[in-house]
């Protein structure tokens, strides 16, 4: 089932938290909402998860209202099921009893089933202490996936795991999903791993929802330069349209330097990446405060006068303490109307 938001706005007494909220995690994906902490993406999970009361907008589930103002039903009443962070396992349950809790009894022979999908066959007799973090996670997703809810919401699930076993964990986890056809949404502040797992990812910002689109539309075509930083590991840097070049606090660059669409408008964010960008020995240039060898290349970071700092990567060679100009090559940058 689809699970629809629509103009969800909330609000911690005074502050607000979330703004006109629309948007539809779509049947049998998994859905990303991502963005850096205090953003609004937890409070979203949590009204739909209904340990928050919806207080305007609606929360609707294969078409029907789920959680609205006057309308919200305890998490026990809502065919969600949840993965937190920690894993949350019941530590005086057995891991085979805490997969089997929300099972009817009818149903407690597939708990070994679950234990050999998951990687934990042989385990069910331990107790969550005697588990490694990531096997914690693994009955964890197995104990909230068991019921077959219509939902699954996770929050930052993989954060408490080590960065080689998250990746692992997280590309298994996709499977078993995409295998029961769960409508999930996830809440990360990974770039990484939104564009690892997702299906669709929704990129928060202050409370809003600034673009939704699969992994390859937000790398490809970001809606703004924030977006496309988040995702392509990019530098933004504003400019000034002055006729037929670019005033920046790096110099004043050629127009030629932007490829696509030239927005009409004078000031603009431009979106760079580092391997686009070379430099030049100038004294009125910017100064060289790091190189970092990578290879075949180095990696420099300059500051401005003004204490601006951009990261390049060039082949030319470079010394710290050094005065340099910034030059980017022709097509390689992106421009945004500045907001």
């Amino acid at each position: 089932m689809s699970l629809e938001f629509r103009h969800i706005a909330h609000a911690y007494g005074d502050v607000p938290a979330l703004h006109d909220v629309s948007f539809s995690a779509l049947a049998g994906e998994i859905t990303c909402l991502l963005g850096s902490s205090g953003c609004g993406k937890s409070t979203l999970l949590n009204l739909t998860a209904g340990l928050l009361g919806v207080q305007s907008g609606s929360v609707e589930l294969g078409g029907e209202v789920m959680a609205a103002p006057g309308n919200n039903p305890p998490p026990e009443a809502r065919p969600v099921g949840l993965v937190f962070q920690d894993g949350a396992l019941f530590p005086h349950m057995t891991v085979a009893q805490n997969i089997g809790f929300g099972l009817p009894r009818e149903r407690r022979g597939e708990v070994d089933a679950w234990l050999d999908r998951v990687g934990l066959s042989g385990l069910g007799a331990r107790y969550p202490h005697e588990l490694s973090g990531g096997q914690q996670q693994r009955a964890a997703l197995a104990r909230a996936m068991a019921p077959e809810p219509s939902v699954l919401l996770m929050d930052e699930p993989f954060a408490s795991v080590d960065i080689v076993l998250r990746r692992s964990l997280r590309r298994e986890c996709r499977r078993l999903l995409r295998e029961a056809g769960t409508t999930t949404v996830m809440v990360t502040h990974d770039p990484e791993e939104a564009l690892d797992i997702a299906d669709r990812i929704a990129v928060m910002e202050d409370g809003r929802i600034v673009q939704v689109g699969s992994p390859e539309e937000l790398h490809e075509r970001p809606a703004s330069a924030a977006v496309g930083a988040i995702f392509g590991g990019a530098q933004v840097l504003e400019a000034h349209r002055e006729g037929e070049s670019l005033r920046t606090s790096l110099g004043n660059w050629p127009l030629t330097c932007v490829g696509g669409e030239l927005p009409e408008a004078a000031d603009l964010d431009l979106l760079i990446h580092a391997e686009t960008l070379d430099c030049e020995p100038d004294a009125a240039g910017c100064f060289v405060i790091d190189v970092h060898p990578l290879g075949v290349a180095s990696r420099v970071m300059l500051v401005t006068e003004t204490g601006e700092q951009i990261t390049i990567q060039t082949t030319s060679p470079v010394e710290e303490g050094q005065r340099c100009r910034v030059v980017p090559r022709p097509g390689s940058i992106r421009a945004f109307a500045r907001k």
